[in-house]
């Protein structure tokens, strides 16, 4: 079978860990990479020899060899180009988050849909071989009905001037960037949440610094969740049940080691073995996905997009964050 081509869509880092860590497995090729900037592209694809290098992103979804197209812009970015490459016929690897609203994320859906081109969202910890098995373990039912998920995502960040972390014009704060993480695990665990209690620290730009959320279900299960960009915390996640817990290693969202400590004492030790980075297993589910003729993938369906989306602005709307773009 052929190499999956892949063009890349944006140089900063996160796109140049994705190519980094295609090194480790085989059938993957990069054979184009797009910037605003020919020379920031010529400069990216010296490390991929082949790829060709565009000074425009339009030129870069119009390359007949791209298979799929990788979107690593920042996060205001994701709607358009994501909407312009489904346009172009080119099925798209969105970065996370996804989009900055659940009216973007439905409309970037709803273009593929209409186009008939594969749409996933690089949240690619929902592809890693530790969260395979935690879903394993949530459906064995060794920890009994889940009463209580721990989640929380915090780098000491914002006092290092990065532009898309304290920019409320590039979406900025810990939200978006750090705390999609422990959202998007919750949801995985225990869905959408029927009510949600949020609290911030703003910064003096506006955007939230430190975000706290409790997640609540009908059944009694409660999340809580927590990302700050003012200090490196744990980075660790817990499922509770009535019969045990699930206890996941910092970092809990990229490979890493994890145990399940039952009621009776039984410890059991999943140690991580992973080499890289993760970011490869969503290339290979995206591949997966393109030649089966899908537009979604099973392990981040579209429904689940929008419900971590949903989460995500209701988030917003109590914490009062709202950006310049925005009507």
């Amino acid at each position: 079978m052929n190499n999956f081509s892949w063009g890349i869509l944006g140089t900063g880092g996160i796109a140049a860990a994705f190519v980094n860590d295609l090194a480790h497995i085989s059938g993957h090729e990069v054979v184009a990479v797009g910037s605003r900037s020919l020379s920031k592209a010529k400069n990216f694809i010296t490390a991929t020899p082949g790829a060709t290098a565009y000074g425009s992103y339009s030129e870069l979804v119009a390359d007949a060899k791209v298979n799929a197209v990788y979107i690593a812009t920042p996060h205001p970015m994701h709607f358009d180009h994501t909407l312009m490459t489904l346009n172009a016929g080119k099925p798209v690897l969105c970065e996370k988050p996804f989009a900055v609203s659940t009216f973007q994320a439905q409309s970037m859906i709803d273009s593929a849909r209409e186009n008939g081109v594969a749409l996933l969202e690089a949240m690619w910890t929902r592809y890693l071989p530790h969260i395979a098995t935690v879903r394993e373990i949530l459906r064995s039912g060794i920890l009994g009905p889940i009463q209580t998920v721990e989640a929380d995502h915090g780098q000491r960040l914002a006092d290092q001037n990065i532009a898309r972390l304290v920019d409320p014009s590039l979406a900025g704060g810990a939200l978006l960037d750090l705390g999609i993480y422990p959202i998007s695990f919750v949801h995985l665990v225990l869905g959408e949440p029927d009510a949600i209690t949020a609290r911030a620290v703003m910064t003096n730009r506006g955007v939230d610094a430190q975000t706290s959320a409790i997640f609540t279900y009908e059944n009694g299960a409660h999340a809580v969740i927590n990302t700050t960009m003012i200090a490196r915390t744990p980075c660790r996640a817990v499922i509770s049940g009535l019969l045990g817990r699930l206890e996941i290693e910092s970092y809990f969202y990229a490979p890493t080691s994890m145990r399940t400590v039952l009621h009776d004492g039984t410890i059991t030790e999943y140690p991580n073995t992973y080499l890289g980075h993760g970011l490869r297993e969503q290339a290979i589910e995206m591949a997966q996905v393109v030649r089966a003729g899908l537009l979604e993938s099973p392990l981040m369906p579209w429904s689940e997009t929008i419900s971590v989306m949903k989460s995500i602005d209701e988030i917003r709307q109590q914490i009062g964050l709202k950006f310049p773009f925005e009507n």
